[in-house]
């Protein structure tokens, strides 16, 4: 079944859509992450357009959030006054993005851009797990345990002036920490379409050094405001979200997020680590190898 997607300007099979959506569901639901991340590279392989690749996940995202931000603030697992600082700076970020976005629109390389922070990002994110993942499979097997962590935040953090409390993080360190980590975040979000939970996460815990009870829910309540202000600065500013795209992907995300759940209480979580690994790299390795692949055809025509 063939739909016309108007921002994007071509007609996809539906059907391709929504599966591609309920891959990036499937991973959501089994790892536990936003599956942002590898949406735009999947939607940039099918043949959308990588801006409007990006435009679109980041609204997929958004919808995506809603269930989880409330499942956690009835748990009481969200930090709010961490999570405003978050949207404060995600918010800025997001601005700077839209600045970043245009310039790079008009010089001509948005597109390059956002295939070599996506090689660059998930090439070394997909190391540091793989990495990971293999010292736990050794624990298991040689039955050595590593040392427990002790919760303490970055000496950088530690540096910075005005330190205020926040309680529900058991923390008290300088508001500019979050607020910068939310500048990049909104950068991010503005620029490639992801939620910025695979970023987000490790940074609240080993530079911020929250508790992990309240990191995940945190880190939902921000992802929600920042890619719902993300989604709008795209829409009045570069134009590029198509919104039957990203209902299409939120209609498959919904649905494999709920079957990768059920195989994520079945399966071990150290192979699960490693298999996410993988498939980190395998999309990591197809856009780079896509970045030098010579094209059938040099140039194209875009109706304006």
């Amino acid at each position: 079944m063939d739909l016309y997607l108007p921002i994007a300007n071509l007609s996809v099979n539906a059907l391709v859509i929504i599966c591609l959506g309920g891959v990036v569901g499937l991973l959501s639901g089994m790892f536990g992450v936003g599956g942002g991340f590898l949406t735009t590279p999947l939607l940039i392989f099918y043949g959308i357009p990588p801006t409007v690749a990006a435009a679109s996940a980041a609204s997929q995202v958004t919808g995506a959030s809603v269930s989880g931000v409330v499942a956690h603030i009835a748990r009481g697992t969200v930090d709010y006054r961490m999570g405003g600082l978050l949207i404060a700076g995600g918010v800025a970020g997001a601005g700077i993005g839209v600045g970043l976005f245009r310039l790079l629109q008009a010089v001509g390389q948005i597109d390059t851009v956002i295939a070599l922070l996506y090689v660059l990002m998930l090439g070394s994110i997909g190391t540091l797990m793989a990495r990971e993942s293999v010292e736990a499979l050794i624990a298991v097997k040689t039955g050595r345990r590593k040392p427990a962590r002790k919760r303490r935040h970055h000496p950088l953090v530690a540096a910075l002036p005005m330190r205020w409390r926040f309680y529900r993080s058991g923390l008290y360190i300088s508001p500019l920490a979050p607020l910068l980590l939310g500048v990049l975040t909104g950068i991010l979000t503005m620029l490639l379409g992801v939620g910025g939970g695979f970023i987000m996460v490790p940074a609240m815990l080993y530079l911020l050094g929250m508790t992990a009870q309240s990191v995940v829910g945190t880190s939902l309540f921000q992802i929600l405001f920042v890619t719902m202000a993300t989604t709008m600065m795209h829409a009045l500013t570069t134009k590029a979200v198509d919104l039957v795209l990203a209902l299409l992907l939120l209609i498959g995300s919904v649905t494999g997020a709920q079957v990768g759940t059920r195989i994520s209480m079945a399966a071990r979580p150290e192979y699960l680590r490693i298999l996410l690994a993988f498939i980190v790299l395998v999309v990591a390795m197809r856009m780079a190898l896509g970045l030098g692949w010579r094209p059938d055809e040099i140039y194209s025509v875009q109706l304006q």
